[in-house]
């Protein structure tokens, strides 16, 4: 059975980073609570390659912006769905990404995050 996954890429300031880095550790558990098998997250490091749009191009990055690429793993879409009523719901997660949020010093604009749910193409490995 093929797995459903949540996939986002947004910028974060680089100079928070390990700021940013502390939150999700904690996101990370919050959404294996709530039904994910597994949470990543990468910062990116080989951002250009030739003849295509760059993921900072896309996101309209700043030079001290870093580029955020995650993805969290479900047994299903209905297992997503759920938890992502129950993360939602979930108080730390509130208090949690406050901080991140603050405009006075902004973390996390979700504005500016690309997001999608994604079910299995080709499975390989």
């Amino acid at each position: 059975m093929a797995n459903y996954i949540d996939g986002f890429v947004l910028p974060i300031p680089t100079s928070r980073l390990s700021r940013y880095k502390r939150v999700v550790d904690k996101v990370a558990e919050i959404w294996k609570e709530h039904g994910a098998l597994a949470y990543f997250e990468y910062v990116g490091d080989d951002m250009i390659l030739e003849g295509t749009l760059s993921f900072p191009e896309a996101l309209g990055a700043n030079k001290d912006e870093s580029i955020v690429f995650g993805w969290v793993v479900f047994d299903s879409r209905e297992t997503r769905d759920r938890a992502n009523e129950h993360v939602a719901a979930d108080p730390r997660m509130h208090d949690l990404l406050k901080p991140l949020t603050d405009p006075s010093a902004l973390i996390f604009d979700g504005r500016r995050m690309a997001y999608g749910g994604f079910k299995a193409l080709t499975l390989s490995q």
